[in-house]
Order: structure tokens, then C-alpha cells, then sequence
């Protein structure tokens, strides 16, 4: 074998045994998270502090804030569909009319900060009684409209009950640069996996990732 071609098979056999190794310890960590996940273990903001809202991040990928266009694509909608019973399109007016909680919680980035604000909006428990998940149905993808933004969740994790549907912070109707008209929001998971400018939710026997997950941030993304 040629100097050139044992350097380059050797390089290849390195990266693939670095590539299991990541693998392994990504699914041993999620292991670990989804050992300590708890479904009643609640967030709580401490003290009265809130984040200033310009200070609060307002990331996307988009080259400008995504702003929906009514003109060009109609009234804004939220789709529930994949393997359930009863798919379902939400205006944000009916939405907004679902019973709803408030929230006071922390925002956990994997750069290592945190943020606090209110949120507002309906539990997705509420949404999936509603429309009827399947028993095979074990994750749930939450895609957006800002340049096809999108991160997959396991189903626990959707169904804790802080998750939110939100379309409100700090006592007024969620704003374009966080996220508007509404979002994911919760605090069992890091930022990453909080979908903004969501359009649809989508009920999957199979987790397929994710905009940041794709590109080696842990899927699970827990706290």
C-alpha cells in the first residue's frame, strides 16, 4: 500500500472510531437524563426578577428577524398532525381561547447563561388530549417558518407540564424578535430545542432530529 493510501485509510478508520465514540457517549449521557428526568419536578424562577426584554435572546437563523407576512401566506396557523386521531389546525384566536397558563421560568442556553420571563400559552399535554396521539407515537417534531427551523423532543419531555405552546411573555403578545406568533417554551430543555416561529407540531414514532441536533448539539438537550 502506497504511503498516500495508508495515511488516507488510516484517517478515515480515526474518524469513524471517533464518530462511535461521540455516539456512544451522546446516548450514554441521554441515558443518564432520561434517568433523571422527573414529570412532576417543576421549574421555579427564583425571586422576583425578570430578564429585561431587550436583554432576552432573540436568536434565529434567518438573515433578519422572520416576521409572518399575512399578506403573502394568509392568517397564521398552528398544524397538529402525524400519527394521531383527530388532526387539527388552530388559528391564533382559538389558540389563545384554549385554557392557558402562566409561568415564571428560566431559560437555560448551552452557552451556559440563564434568562427568566413569563410565559404564556397552553399546556402541550392539552393540545395532544386533544388530539389523540397514537400509543406508537413516541416523539414529536416542532417545526417553524423561520428558514425551516426544526427540533424533535421525546414524547415525555412534550408532555411535562411546563411545556408550553406560548404566545405571550411578560403580559403581552409574543413579538417577532422571541419568537411570535407563538413558540415552544420550556424549561426541561436548553434553548436550542425550543422551536420559535412555529407552524407545526408533529406527532412521530421516530425522532428525526433537528437544525442544531444535525450538526452535533446533543439531541436530547435536556436540563
Amino acid at each position: 500500500m502506497r504511503r498516500r493510501d495508508f495515511l488516507s485509510t488510516t484517517a478515515l478508520t480515526v474518524l469513524a472510531a471517533c464518530d462511535r465514540t461521540l455516539s456512544f457517549a451522546e446516548h450514554a449521557n441521554e441515558k443518564v437524563e432520561r434517568s433523571l428526568f422527573r414529570h412532576r419536578s417543576m421549574d421555579v424562577a427564583r425571586g422576583r426578577f425578570v430578564t429585561p426584554l431587550p436583554a432576552y435572546p432573540s436568536y434565529f437563523i434567518a438573515d433578519t428577524v422572520p416576521m409572518w407576512d399575512a399578506a403573502k401566506r394568509g392568517p397564521w396557523t398552528l398544524e397538529i398532525s402525524g400519527m394521531v386521531a383527530k388532526p387539527l389546525t388552530l388559528s391564533l384566536s382559538q389558540l389563545a381561547a384554549l385554557p392557558s397558563v402562566t409561568q415564571r421560568v428560566n431559560h437555560y442556553c448551552v452557552e451556559g447563561w440563564t434568562a427568566v420571563a413569563s410565559w404564556t400559552g397552553v399546556r402541550l399535554s392539552a393540545l395532544a388530549a386533544l388530539v389523540q396521539p397514537s400509543a406508537t407515537a413516541q416523539y414529536v417534531d416542532f417545526q417553524s417558518f423561520d428558514d425551516g427551523y426544526h427540533e424533535s423532543w421525546d414524547l415525555p419531555s412534550a408532555m411535562h407540564p411546563q411545556t408550553l405552546v406560548a404566545y405571550g411573555m411578560d403580559g403581552h403578545w409574543l413579538g417577532a424578535p422571541h419568537g411570535g406568533p407563538a413558540r415552544v417554551f420550556s424549561p426541561v430543555k436548553l434553548g436550542y430545542k425550543n422551536t420559535k416561529y412555529l407552524t407545526k407540531i408533529v406527532f412521530l414514532p421516530e425522532r428525526n432530529g433537528g437544525y442544531w441536533s444535525d450538526q452535533g448539539y446533543e439531541w436530547y438537550g435536556g436540563v
